[in-house]
């Protein structure tokens, strides 16, 4: 499609900083649109950054190319949201999960490669593997389809997984399984797991750290518990607020959620959670820093003393 009026551009992801712990499971929380996705693929590799760095295993991968690159996506794998779209419906489960191995392991045998892709199904509890890997995807259920697609990120021993919103399309019963599970491999093979989700109530259940997004932007981070028992930025108080609470006294109440609604612009400058935040002030036109205050990180002017 041409366009010949003026080029309007956004930044999907400005001005993040935040480090993953070895063997721990660090969340990425924030609303549809808000640059989760966009940052989980800057850390593949999948996009490159047009400024700043990505420092991993000590060294900054940003600029890396060829056999570099190859070594650094053997070393960070993705799972995707979607089980019935992120693997090829045609393959055997033998040869999906073995894929990646081809690719990295060349230099074992048939038999050898084979024996990881057992090796996997069997660690995410897919037995028995043997029956397992003769299947094909359109046999599974969603469940197991996507514990297909964690064995394929698992296969190559990598050091760190991104699951982008691995259970938002599972039944409730399932989810709690396959969040069991991460936290399982990310203890036993001190993988580092980057969660990214915009569910708080799995959240909670699977995370050590949280990250919260709001239009590219991180407005607070921490300790999971100091930030959810705690929260200071106004966005993530209404992202708390939004989550809803079965309990029977609450049927009948009203459902407050501390936001202002609407069609609102994203401010080009200042905090971007300006035009919808109830506490705004005209100091919020200009950029809040990410600082420490009460335990945790936060982006917020409030907190000034």
């Amino acid at each position: 499609m041409l366009g010949f009026g003026k080029k309007e551009f956004r930044r999907a992801v400005d001005d993040v900083s935040f480090s993953l712990r070895e063997g721990k499971i660090f969340v990425l929380v924030g609303e549809s649109g808000s640059g989760k996705t966009t940052l989980a693929r800057l850390i593949l590799r999948a996009i490159d950054a047009d400024s700043g760095t990505i420092i991993f295993n000590g060294q900054d991968i940003t600029k890396a190319t060829g056999k570099e690159l190859k070594n650094i996506r053997k070393q960070i794998q993705m799972v995707h949201q979607d089980p019935y779209s992120s693997i090829n419906p045609k393959m055997r489960i033998l040869d999906i999960v073995q894929e990646p191995v081809d690719i990295f392991y060349k230099h074992l045998s048939k038999v050898e490669r084979n024996q990881m892709v057992l090796s996997a199904l069997e660690e995410v509890l897919l037995t028995p593997s043997q029956d397992i890997s003769k299947k094909y995807p359109h046999s599974l259920s969603g469940g197991e389809r996507q514990r297909v697609a964690l064995a394929r990120a698992l296969v190559t021993k990598p050091k760190v997984i991104i699951a982008d919103e691995p259970v938002s399309m599972l039944d409730v019963s399932t989810r709690a399984e396959v969040l069991k599970l991460i936290r399982l491999l990310a203890e036993k093979h001190q993988i580092t797991f980057l969660y990214v989700t915009h569910d708080l109530a799995t959240s909670r259940y699977v995370g050590d750290d949280i990250a919260v997004m709001y239009v590219g932007k991180i407005v607070e981070k921490g300790d999971i518990d100091s930030v959810l028992s705690n929260p200071l930025h106004p966005y993530t108080q209404a992202l708390i607020d939004a989550v809803y609470d079965p309990a029977q006294n609450n049927l009948n109440n009203e459902k407050i959620i501390r936001m202002k609604f609407g069609n609102v612009p994203v401010p080009e400058t200042g905090c971007r959670f300006y035009n919808r935040c109830l506490y705004s002030m005209e100091k919020c036109k200009k950029d809040p820093k990410l600082e420490e205050k009460k335990g945790h990180f936060v982006s917020c002017f409030l907190y000034e003393e």
